[in-house]
């Protein structure tokens, strides 16, 4: 492996927010569920639309570890949550709450409860199992067995902040919830503060700036001209399909770059242990490529478009091992990072009285410096780890 892209050229790791793409951003968990409020689902219930965007976001509740501590994050998110414990038992437990609401609701103003319970819980099962669905679709993982197995699964499709997936899946909501000044402006910033990340992200394809310009386009146009209600639901539920059909478009141009980088290894005799061909940011047609052989990490470009199908991206790393890093890896305060590692990376450095042991991931670490998520080790000459 070495031979061939022992030529390397400079680092080529663009879009510096790949570096902190730790899961699906709430943006579009929220517009998939406000996007289904605006189909059919909408109108089942009373409370409907509130369920549906409060589940579609309820996983993240373990969000809140980030407060508490940056490794009992890393190790408890994507898991309890998110796995098939908490997908059975959120949904009760947010039915029971919306419904708890009706009722004070009714009793304030001297009427019968409005929501329909058995209704409201089929709603809150189909937002809940959305969250991971569309979580399972990055680099970062998901645990779907959590708590009975603790294995991590990889959809490797989409970057966490995808133009396409915003167009589809904000179009009816936009149109039906513009009614007002306030309501304009706050969809005016948020589109705003999109395609500023847009251009922040560089070497997005002219293509795809000319798909974002005219979708914002057709929707500030859908939205003066007005639509009626049934025409919005039928916009919600197409867009909805189209997002699905591109979801696994995405998934599985991913699983076919993968084979394509295996054969491309093979003809030059080269041996790897793992590929990921994981999303880069607005680029549908190309993936970034992470081979591990048994001594080094390799990464490669696929695109398809390119003149160049295959290239070397960033120089190769080495893969190290020894003592010290075993020894920091038993460290209490990095536990949680290490049961997220897919692709670890260690750096071992000497002090005058131990070591210092920097543990990072190549998904998202590729260059020397502070980066997220990383967890430094310090070790006396004993190989100890030392208290933070």
């Amino acid at each position: 492996m070495s031979s061939f892209l022992g030529a390397a050229p400079g680092a080529l790791c663009r879009a510096a927010s790949r570096e902190y793409s730790n899961g699906m951003d709430p943006v579009t968990h929220t517009l998939v569920g406000a996007s289904l409020a605006e189909t059919r689902l909408g109108r089942w219930s009373a409370y409907a639309a509130p369920t549906l965007i409060l589940g579609a976001n309820a996983p993240d509740l373990d969000a809140v570890t980030m407060l508490i501590d940056r490794d009992l994050s890393l190790g408890f998110r994507r898991g309890w949550t998110h796995g098939v414990l908490a997908i059975a038992v959120l949904p009760i437990l947010l039915t029971g709450l919306i419904c708890l609401l009706d009722r004070a609701v009714a009793r304030w103003r001297g009427t019968a409860p409005r929501a329909r319970p058995d209704r409201l819980l089929l709603l809150a099962y189909i937002a809940v199992a959305s969250h991971p669905l569309l979580d399972w679709l990055n680099t970062y993982g998901m645990r779907f067995l959590m708590p009975f197995d603790g294995r991590w699964f990889y959809g490797d499709a989409l970057f966490i902040m995808d133009p396409l997936v915003w167009l589809l899946t904000g179009a009816a909501v936009v149109v039906a919830h513009s009614r007002s000044v306030a309501a304009v402006a706050g969809w005016l910033a948020l589109g705003g503060a999109m395609t500023l990340l847009l251009m922040l992200v560089g070497n997005v394809p002219q293509g795809i700036w000319l798909l974002w310009l005219a979708g914002l386009t057709a929707i500030v146009a859908a939205r003066a001209r007005g639509v009626s209600p049934p025409r919005i639901r039928r916009v919600a539920t197409v867009a909805l399909v189209v997002t699905g059909t591109y979801m696994l478009a995405m998934h599985g141009g991913s699983r076919l770059a993968a084979r394509e980088v295996a054969d491309w290894l093979a003809a030059r005799g080269s041996a790897y242990e793992e590929i990921m061909a994981g999303p880069l940011p607005a680029r549908p047609f190309a993936r970034d490529i992470v081979v591990a052989d048994a001594d080094h990490y390799h990464f490669l470009e696929l695109n398809w478009l390119g003149t160049e199908r295959i290239r070397v991206s960033s120089p190769a790393l080495e893969r190290v091992r020894g003592p010290a890093v075993e020894a920091a890896l038993t460290a209490p305060h990095v536990q949680g990072i290490r049961k997220w590692l897919r692709f670890p990376l260690y750096t071992v450095e000497e002090l005058p009285d131990g070591y210092r042991v920097t543990i990072r991931d190549v998904r998202y670490a590729r260059r020397p410096g502070p980066t997220f998520p990383n967890s430094v080790v310090e070790l006396d000459r004993n190989l100890r780890p030392r208290p933070r």
